[in-house]
């Protein structure tokens, strides 16, 4: 399945609205990219990149700037005019698990080629981030990085590049990676079709 050019403009402009929001928050923070990329590990010339519309950047890499900035990662993807949504209320769940009904919909995040689908529901002692991740042809490759925790990835369809401690490894449907995820690590679609995987990360990003 090729990429539509409608697609590609619904990319571009979560892709705009990511660096926008992005340069926003920084300014007032009062932080120069310098002082934003010192924080959370990331190139001036990335965070440049990425600010402008050029670059998209990965959710992992994108908690890592939240955190720098004191913002929750799901207010890089709404208008100034147009208010995340509230976190679900955690103190009335149970501890030990979540039940997560296909029917009750799942919250999505675009960032340049790349759709993210959360699969569970908020917990308030979960620490694991599960999603299908949808990765679209082209685009530019985004910076490798290290951050805490740990990340998992099983390729559903299509084929994905995924680049550790600089070797680049290529999975096909039913291939898994598992890392530490303080290896700098990125990952890329080469081809001309939609990959679909099945992540999980740690810590939660949302």
């Amino acid at each position: 399945m090729r990429a539509t050019a409608r697609q590609d403009r619904v990319d571009n402009n979560g892709q705009a609205l990511v660096g926008a929001r992005m340069r926003q928050f920084r300014k007032e923070r009062g932080l120069t990219l310098r002082g934003l990329a010192t924080q959370s590990g990331l190139s001036i010339g990335f965070l440049s990149q990425v600010e402008r519309g050029i670059s998209a950047i990965g959710l992992t890499a994108l908690n890592g700037v939240a955190a720098a900035l004191d913002r929750p990662v799901a207010e890089f993807f709404h208008e100034e005019d147009q208010a995340a949504p509230p976190p679900a209320p955690t103190d009335d769940l149970p501890d030990h698990f979540t039940l997560t009904r296909a029917q009750n919909g799942a919250t999505e995040y675009v960032s340049g080629q790349t759709t993210y689908r959360m699969l569970s529901d908020r917990g308030p002692h979960l620490v694991l981030e599960p999603m299908v991740v949808h990765i679209a042809p082209g685009g530019r490759r985004e910076e490798a990085y290290g951050h805490a925790g740990e990340e998992f990835a099983y390729v559903v369809s299509g084929e994905l590049l995924y680049e550790v401690d600089g070797v680049e490894h290529r999975l096909y449907p039913g291939d898994s990676l598992h890392l530490r995820s303080s290896t700098p690590h990125r990952l890329y679609n080469d081809t001309d079709e939609v990959t679909t995987v099945v992540s999980v990360v740690t810590p939660r990003l949302f």
